[in-house]
């Protein structure tokens, strides 16, 4: 069994589901020390986050992962277990196998045979770890990034392990990604029986004039490097239980996915404007979870598109689509970032899982990125 499998079959095996580390980071710490890293715990609330370094100053490597996972849903759909690492068919399932304890332990990897190879390196390698990646986001990375940014320390380069790839590893290198913002709306109107609308105001019939407005809308046609932003609803809730009471209130989750032709506030101001246009009484709470951002052509990206093209033998395609990850709070510090991982095809769902030749791949290819930017 490979260092890099092994590694990971034991981070599964330890349940971390969001934000509970179950151990995973004081392993991995443990682990980093023995290679010569000084490890620090920068922990918030109940999140760890784990900051481990080589090297003294110059300019600043970071590999960032997380070692939480999404809950496993219903146990009995998995085939196995979803916290017991198996290999079958050539393919490791379990809950976080793609997403992404894989990476995590491909970072690892890479990083101890890296200071092994280059004791004496310039610059500073690193690896930043949370626990709070699949939750709420709001003790990990964004907090230590704050840290970072009040205390005066730096991250030049960011390379995060999210799975990124479309079919086979290596054929997409996220750049950037579009930012987050998320509302909870809170239509108010009066309680009363369905016989007697005229003395009710029902808020399900009246939020829905905004709402068909706001989801047809075409916000824009894209932005260089961005695909079109977006709006979707993602939960609507009302009612009292029984059908033949009109509520007194109904409740709207929706969230933006947006390109930097926009900012959180003024897309804030366009809701705002069309449910004061259509008359609704409501509340209306905002969490921002981060601002669009995109690495240019640099030392960074051509350093990565090379080593996937020497490793790989494929030059990625590189964009700033999908989802969001943690690297929207280390790209404001200033930072270089991309993403590049294993497979995406099963993150999330029941029987995750990475293709065990994939995952013996990942240690050579985050080290050969480390050896471009760091080495003599």
């Amino acid at each position: 069994m490979s260092d890099v499998l092994a590694l990971t079959q034991d981070l599964i095996a330890r349940p971390s589901v969001t934000p509970d580390d179950a151990g995973c980071q004081a392993m991995i710490s443990e682990r980093l020390a023995r290679a010569g890293f000084r490890c620090e715990q920068i922990d918030f609330g109940a999140v760890k986050n784990l900051w481990a370094s080589h090297g003294e100053g110059g300019e600043v490597l970071c590999f960032l992962g997380h070692t939480d996972v999404v809950p496993p849903g219903p146990r009995e759909a998995w085939a196995s277990d979803p916290f017991t690492p198996t290999v079958r068919d050539g393919y490791l399932y379990g809950r976080g196998a793609a997403d992404m304890k894989g990476s995590v332990a491909a970072f690892v990897l890479a990083l101890e045979q890296f200071v092994a190879a280059n004791p004496g390196h310039p610059g500073t390698v690193a690896l930043l770890l949370t626990s709070d990646e699949e939750g709420d986001a709001i003790d990990g990375v964004r907090k230590v990034a704050e840290h970072f940014r009040a205390t005066g320390r730096r991250i030049d380069f960011c390379v995060t392990g999210e799975p990124s790839s479309k079919d086979v590893l290596g054929d997409l290198l996220r750049v950037g990604r579009r930012g987050t913002l998320s509302g909870t709306l809170t239509v108010h109107g009066i309680q009363g029986h369905v016989a007697y609308p005229e003395k009710a105001r029902n808020p399900i019939h009246q939020a829905m004039p905004a709402l068909a407005e706001l989801t047809a809308r075409r916000w824009d046609e894209g932005y260089p490097e961005f695909p079109a932003s977006s709006f979707q609803v993602s939960n609507i809730h009302a009612g009292t239980g029984a059908n033949n009471v009109i509520p007194g209130h109904c409740e709207v989750l929706f969230n933006f996915r947006y390109n930097p032709g926009w900012s959180a506030g003024d897309l804030e101001r366009e809701v705002h404007a069309v449910l004061d246009r259509h008359g609704l009484q409501y509340d209306l709470r905002w969490h921002r979870g981060g601002e669009p951002f995109l690495t240019r052509e640099g030392r960074l990206r051509a350093a990565v598109r090379a080593v996937l093209v020497e490793q790989c033998g494929t030059t990625p395609d590189e964009n700033t689509g999908g989802g969001t990850s943690d690297a929207r709070f280390i790209a404001p510090l200033g930072a270089e970032v991309v993403e590049v991982g294993p497979v995406n095809a099963t993150i999330h769902k029941v029987d995750e899982r990475v293709a065990v030749a994939e995952l013996e791949r990942l240690p050579a290819l985050y080290r050969a990125i480390a050896e471009r930017l760091l080495s003599r």
